[in-house]
């Protein structure tokens, strides 16, 4: 069986940057084994599949160790291939996934995720996670990850996680950030729970993000920066219950899976 594949690097406008996605187009869905397997082989923070059904797609996301609920650069990846090298014509693409209904619009280059919005509400910062983190917070809040707060920029660029530590706590990720020096806030997003150390850039993460830094600062439209070492940039949009996410993306390679 061959099987494309492309590989996209989403939220960015050039090479070698932005987080790296591996796409699989699929006619019917293989068995849950091999699309872990083909997760483990690519060895990129998401593998996503996808199958069409008749007006829109079904798409999952593996990592190389589990199958998540939500991915947000897997899906403008699978956006990208879907519009620009399976030719969609239509100005919108809807997506069946764990987390619902997905609804990746494109105009001009860049691709507007419709995505759920998720609050974080504030907590008593856990010893641990702080350990974990290597540095004390302002501020702990918590949606599905910990939401680190920290007073500048360079805190965030700074931290350095002890990783086995991390794994162990809640779901075994944390989102960090603070107010930017050139955008309205930056972050990086650690999930060795789910056999990432560091996600270069986190579309799932600016759910809770984008409420948050939205509140904070008075305006429902932000520009953010993830500051990992491939770096990433992110339009987000707070509607409410949902929120916009909008990036880049380009391909680097093209070719088949054999299996």
């Amino acid at each position: 069986m061959r099987i494309p594949i492309y590989q996209i690097d989403a939220f960015t406008g050039k090479l070698f940057a932005g987080n790296p996605a591996a796409v699989c187009p699929l006619e019917s869905w293989l068995d849950d084994e091999t699309m872990q397997a083909i997760g483990v082989e690519n060895n990129l923070s998401e593998t996503a599949f996808f199958v069409r059904k008749d007006d829109h797609f079904e798409l999952r996301w593996f990592t190389p160790k589990v199958e998540v609920d939500l991915c947000g650069h897997a899906t403008l990846a699978s956006a990208y291939v879907i519009f620009n090298e399976l030719g969609h014509v239509e100005p919108e693409i809807r997506f069946e996934t764990k987390s619902g209904l997905l609804i990746v619009r494109k105009e001009f280059d860049l691709l507007y995720l419709d995505f759920p919005a998720h609050v974080p509400e504030r907590i008593d910062a856990p010893a641990d996670l702080i350990g974990a983190l290597g540095r004390e917070p302002k501020e702990v809040l918590k949606a599905q990850s910990y939401l680190a707060v920290f007073d500048s920029e360079d805190d965030v660029l700074a931290i350095n996680p002890d990783f086995q530590s991390l794994a162990k706590i809640g779901d075994g990720s944390a989102i960090v950030t603070a107010e930017g020096r050139i955008s309205d806030f930056v972050s990086r997003f650690f999930a060795p729970g789910a056999g990432i150390d560091e996600d270069p850039v986190t579309g799932a993460a600016h759910c809770t993000l984008t409420p948050y830094w939205s509140k904070r600062l008075g305006k429902p439209v932000l520009h953010a920066l993830q500051v990992s070492e491939r770096g990433g940039e992110l339009f987000c949009e707070d509607r409410g219950d949902r929120i916009n996410i909008a990036g880049r993306a380009v391909r680097y390679l093209k070719g088949e899976i054999e299996i």
